[in-house]
């Protein structure tokens, strides 16, 4: 692969299927980052705590938006050779919690892409929403490509 396109910045990618919120994803993304709540695996927990099923941890939003980005990243003309990328940085902004039987839809926007010294930096921002178009998060990411030479 060659360098990154600098030209994809302002482009928007919705072409991924909508993200199914299972009990069984969110119950593995806890076990994984050591979310120990039982409102993420327990219904009646959760319930009981006020959500309409299990409920997500705040970082959940990672495994949507990153599924979402792939759209972009593993598109050949985006220029980003996977094998060079190193996570920088990732922030969320929640409008509401993520919970277990939902269908969430994102729009993947490229938002900057800056090279400096051999190394790249792509930012997105990933929109996800309810099937009433109601934002759910915002996720951006930064990801930091290595050129060839790096």
């Amino acid at each position: 692969m060659g360098d990154v396109d600098l030209s994809r910045v302002g482009s928007v990618f919705t072409g991924t299927p909508a993200y199914e919120v299972t009990r069984r994803a969110i119950a593995a993304f806890a076990d994984v980052t050591g979310a120990a709540s039982p409102i993420h695996r327990d219904p009646a927990a959760a319930r009981a705590a006020g959500f309409s099923d299990v409920v997500a941890p705040v970082t959940f939003a990672v495994a949507v938006a990153q599924e979402a980005e792939s759209e972009y990243i593993a598109d050949p003309a985006s220029g980003i050779d996977f094998s060079r990328v190193v996570h920088a940085d990732e922030t969320f902004t929640h409008h509401r919690p993520i919970v277990a039987g939902e269908s969430l839809s994102t729009a993947v926007h490229v938002d900057a892409i800056t090279a400096r010294g051999g190394l790249t930096l792509v930012t997105t921002r990933t929109e996800i929403s309810d099937p009433a178009g109601e934002p759910v998060a915002s996720v951006v990411s930064t990801l930091a490509v290595r050129g060839a030479d790096a």
